[in-house]
């Protein structure tokens, strides 16, 4: 009878389809049996991502009239923070890459999870591009505006066409075919590959702008109107890098 620990080890290498697995299924020790457990809903959960990343592959084949053609990503981050520009990012993928089973909406991941798949995405893209756009930009133009211009400029950068673009939830002035996909970050595994791209690219900045102006805290709360960052916003006044069009920088300054 293997011992606890060379069942851990085992369970570790397993595959599921092991002879061996099924005399576990029998072992009454308490100790096998929670490790048997904890394999068999790693095992489930291993499953469900993996049909939940064929059915975003899926999602972005639907748009595709030839099985040869491109389907381009397209997503944001920093539509909402009163400081920093706004990021966009565009991805070309593969059919099927197996490194990228677990890639979700940015928001449903831990930084490092985005920091892994990040490199990860960027490894295997056909093409990808990421694009800032300036907070004067952001104040000259209003959000809205601003990230359309960046979303449509990041296309343009790739350095291959796709035949395809799937945008989350913004329609481009491009002449490529261009569908404005609703939480598009959820069904299309292109477009979360971009909001991936676009996050960490943000995160990144925003990283160095604290150290720039570390009273801000610019690393904690990545621009964003928290309770803490308004507060320095009134205590010190708002940097070049804030929103002057936002709420409550706009009141802040008029009082100023």
């Amino acid at each position: 009878m293997l011992s606890l620990k060379e069942i851990k080890e085992k369970l570790e290498q397993s595959t599921g389809e092991e002879s061996w697995i099924t005399e576990l299924e029998k072992d009454e020790r308490v100790g096998a049996r929670k490790l048997w457990t904890s394999w068999k809903r790693k095992q489930q959960l291993t499953l469900l991502e993996l049909q939940a990343h064929e059915e975003k592959i899926k999602f972005d084949r639907s748009y595709c009239s030839q099985n040869n053609d491109l389907v381009a990503g397209v997503d944001e981050a920093g539509r909402g923070p009163l400081a920093g520009p706004v990021v966009t990012a565009a991805v070309i993928l593969p059919n099927y890459i197996k490194e990228l089973v677990g890639l979700n909406d940015s928001k449903q991941l831990s930084r490092n999870k985005r920091d892994e798949l990040a490199v990860m995405i960027k490894k295997h893209a056909i093409a990808y591009s990421i694009h800032f756009q300036s907070v004067q930009k952001i104040d000259e133009l209003n959000i809205y505006e601003a990230t359309r211009q960046s979303m449509t400029e990041v296309v343009l950068n790739l350095k291959i066409r796709p035949n395809v673009v799937l945008a989350d939830a913004m329609k481009l002035p491009i002449d490529i075919e261009t569908h404005s996909i609703i939480k598009g970050d959820a069904k299309s595994l292109a477009i979360a590959a971009a909001s991936i791209l676009a996050k960490t690219a943000r995160d990144e900045y925003m990283d160095q702008l604290h150290e720039q102006f570390p009273m801000y805290f610019f690393n904690k709360h990545a621009g964003y109107g928290t309770k803490q960052h308004i507060e320095m916003i009134e205590q010190y006044g708002p940097t070049q890098h804030h929103r002057k069009t936002f709420e409550p920088i706009k009141s802040i300054l008029r009082m100023r």
